[in-house]
């Protein structure tokens, strides 16, 4: 009896602090990336995006793996990994 007891108090700090680190650390960031996937996937023509690299872009058309983004009034227009997208401009 006295070694299950002694097992139990020697395996609650360890839970305890498995817990604290999985509401603190672990859920916030699934949400942040099942909100950024959203994001994703919602954007449409004529969004303005800004990429992990800082170019600020607008969405020119969205595809299934990349999107072609236009980056100045001029017309250039070049085609983004969706990995790079990193947030949407609301304006």
């Amino acid at each position: 009896m006295q070694g299950s007891a002694s097992l139990l108090s020697s395996l609650l700090p360890l839970v305890v602090l498995f817990a604290i680190f999985y509401f603190l650390v672990i859920r916030p960031q699934q949400k942040q990336v099942k909100k950024h996937k959203e994001m994703l996937e919602a954007l449409k023509k004529g969004d303005k995006v800004i990429t992990s690299g800082g170019l600020i872009c607008e969405v020119v058309k969205p595809e299934e793996d990349s999107i072609k983004v236009k980056l100045n009034d001029e017309g250039v227009i070049v085609k983004v990994s969706r990995e790079y997208i990193a947030k949407k401009i609301d304006a």
